[in-house]
């Protein structure tokens, strides 16, 4: 006898096939479901950056590596600005003009030192905002590393501090004082570093090239440079920029008499340090420093940040704080002292905020 067979009806194959496809979408769909999520996981948003290696979106800064950094970041630009100038190979132009009508000029100090130190601070700290006077040119990109290294009188002065790495905007000036630079008058010359927290200084530094001196501070932390033990109120000695001592000296001495001394002088970077107790023989020292027209950011927030540091002042000439967030500009002229009354010389030189607007 033959042995029974199973027979489907045309029906029963048509269910049947129905139910294996069905069986094998829903794995192929969960498959497919997993590659897409491990794809989107994987790689950058598009058009995003990349986050770096050590870093991540809302991570925290060390106010005190950052400071070590932003002083050798100045240093080492500091030896590209020394190398071009004794090299005599500056390639100077015009980059533009002030308001004022004067030339700006650029040199191959100010690019090869603006390349070395963003790329220092970036490669160190690549989730912190910089800004910097010079642009920075993508293509030209050196990579720049930092040995994790702590120099010890900012390891015995300086605390450890995170603050969130979005609450921090780094402005560099790979060059102050270019105008004397390429009329080799190398005392003005500096590179800077600032570091601002919600928009306020706490750490600069101020670096001569052809000296070899550096100054730092770090507001509520340490510094390696102090105030002068005594400063001049009655008659002070006046530092201004060259362009316009003549803007200044007038107001001036009809305010403090004709004993009043105005020191001409280049590069914001100096001016600051004229305030201060600095052992050079080429650093000219004052008792105030005012400018009367419009300012970079990247030229004054250093020199702010130490002046603080110390428990000087440096705000626009009608008193108000300059906020280091936003435009790169400051508007306002500005005036600095230290160990003295601020708010009093702002009162005694009213006529002053008249001629920044001239």
């Amino acid at each position: 006898m033959a042995p029974m067979g199973i027979r489907l009806s045309p029906l029963g194959m048509a269910v049947f096939c129905l139910l294996g496809l069905g069986v094998l979408y829903h794995l192929y769909s969960g498959f497919l479901a997993g590659r897409f999520a491990f794809f989107m996981l994987s790689e950058p948003a598009a058009g995003g950056p990349e986050t770096p290696h050590g870093s991540a979106p809302g991570g925290a800064v060390d106010l005190r590596e950052l400071l070590a950094v932003s002083v050798l970041a100045a240093v080492r630009g500091g030896e590209e600005v020394k190398r071009v100038r004794e090299g005599n190979v500056l390639n100077a132009k015009a980059k533009g003009k002030t308001r004022e009508g004067a030339e700006e000029q650029l040199t191959t100090g100010d690019l090869l030192s603006n390349r070395r130190m963003f790329y220092l601070l970036k490669g160190a700290f690549p989730a912190v905002q910089i800004n910097s006077e010079e642009r920075v040119d993508t293509a030209d990109q050196e990579t720049v590393s930092w040995d994790h290294s702590i120099p010890e009188d900012i390891k015995q002065k300086i605390q450890p501090k995170e603050v969130p790495a979005e609450s921090v905007t780094v402005w560099i000036d790979p060059l102050d004082a270019t105008q004397e630079y390429t009329e080799d008058l190398r005392q003005y010359v500096t590179t800077m570093v600032c570091v601002a927290v919600n928009g306020k200084p706490v750490i600069g530094v101020i670096h001569k090239p052809f000296s070899s001196y550096t100054a730092w501070a770090m507001v509520d932390g340490g510094s390696n440079v102090k105030a002068r033990s005594s400063y001049n109120e009655k008659t002070p000695r006046i530092i201004v920029s060259r362009s316009h001592a003549g803007k200044v000296e007038q107001v001036a001495r009809q305010t403090f008499g004709n004993k009043t001394v105005i020191i001409p002088a280049g590069g914001a970077g100096y001016k600051v340090l004229a305030l201060l107790d600095v052992p050079e023989k080429n650093q000219e020292q004052a008792d105030v420093y005012i400018h009367v027209t419009y300012i970079k950011k990247w030229d004054i927030c250093a020199g702010n940040a130490v002046l603080r540091a110390l428990g000087g002042h440096m705000t626009t000439l009608t008193g108000e704080e300059i906020s280091y967030t936003g435009s790169d500009g400051n508007e306002g002229g500005l005036i600095a002292s230290i160990n003295m009354n601020h708010k009093a010389l702002i009162e005694k030189l009213p006529d002053l905020e008249k001629t920044s607007h001239k």
